[in-house]
């Protein structure tokens, strides 16, 4: 329907927290907002989806994994473009860590049904670093 297409999630960054000691990727945090022209989008009722090369996990975004960058509402609901919300997704989430090279795609689908894909590439070496691009 239109309105799968037009309340869609759109990516803005997406960084990875280093564990040093042992050089992986134990947490993601992905900032989001809406697409151009989407309706407001409550992010508690998102699910998402990590494929990896030996997993899919899917679940529903929890309210504790959420955070409010800046907004016009003091709440988990996207109702403006200018919006930025920090999506964190854990050990137990990603179930497991990340190692330099992983690939994961992400989907993230909104109560409507819009999805959103992306990729993320860990960097092959995660020497000497404690947060990283992906």
């Amino acid at each position: 329907s239109s309105q799968q297409v037009s309340d869609r999630i759109q990516i803005q960054s997406a960084t990875g927290t280093v564990e040093t000691s042992n050089e992986t990727v134990t947490e993601v945090n992905i900032t989001v907002t809406k697409a151009p022209g989407a309706d407001d989008i409550q992010l508690e009722n998102m699910t998402y989806e990590f494929v990896t090369s030996d997993q899919v996990i899917t679940d529903v975004m929890a309210a504790g994994d959420i955070s409010n960058i800046t907004s016009q509402t003091n709440d988990n609901v996207i109702t403006d473009r200018s919006d930025r919300y920090t999506l964190t997704f854990g050990y137990a989430e990603l179930g497991g860590v990340l190692d330099g090279g992983d690939r994961v795609t992400v989907t993230l689908t909104t109560a409507p049904g819009a999805s959103t894909v992306t990729e993320l590439r860990v960097p092959d070496s995660l020497v000497d670093r404690t947060a990283v691009s992906l």
